[in-house]
């Protein structure tokens, strides 16, 4: 993407019932964002399996420098309990988050996220992937497989964007 996108600025609640504050607790990483929800018929637990399936196949020191983040917008039926045992079903590192209504209105306004519609249950269906740099080159659409997760996913580790100064978080625009 041109000009990358900044990672979010949001606070919001994993399944623990811990407060996660996205900046710092994934710095450093590549960070996967997806938003969607638990009772998502097929986007959501198709992304989560293609995703986890590559995952599995990494090695461990290219899979432990991913994070995958899903944020519900489902606030009504994904409560921490029930969105960490939907993940668990994929992978046991996925973080998920919930929060607020509006919380989650503004995590998507900061992600440059159309906003869910209809209680959360109409959302978009492409993964934005954060590189070291905390910015978002890359945005993967419905229809990526497990196949194109290993090709990418490792090259993300690894690169080193070096974005112009107008392209870093804060920077004037």
């Amino acid at each position: 993407m041109t000009p990358p996108l900044p990672k979010p600025q949001a606070v919001l609640t994993n399944t623990d019932g811990a407060r996660f504050d996205l900046g710092p607790a994934t710095e450093g990483d590549v960070t996967l964002l997806f938003f969607g929800y638990t009772h998502c018929p097929d986007v959501c637990p198709l992304h989560m399996a293609h995703l986890a399936s590559a995952l599995k196949r990494l090695p461990a020191p290219v899979r432990d420098r991913i994070k995958l983040v899903f944020i519900t917008t489902d606030t009504v039926r994904d409560d921490p309990k029930s969105l960490r045992a939907w993940l668990d079903h994929f992978d046991k590192r996925f973080i998920g988050l919930t929060g607020s209504e509006a919380e989650i209105a503004a995590a998507q306004s900061s992600a440059h996220v159309p906003q869910a519609r209809q209680s959360g249950t109409t959302h978009a269906a492409f993964i934005l992937a954060y590189t070291k740099d905390n910015l978002a080159h890359v945005i993967y659409p419905f229809g990526v497989t497990d196949v194109d997760w290993l090709h990418d996913l490792p090259q993300l580790v690894k690169e080193d964007w070096i974005a112009p100064p107008s392209w870093r978080p804060g920077a004037a625009r």
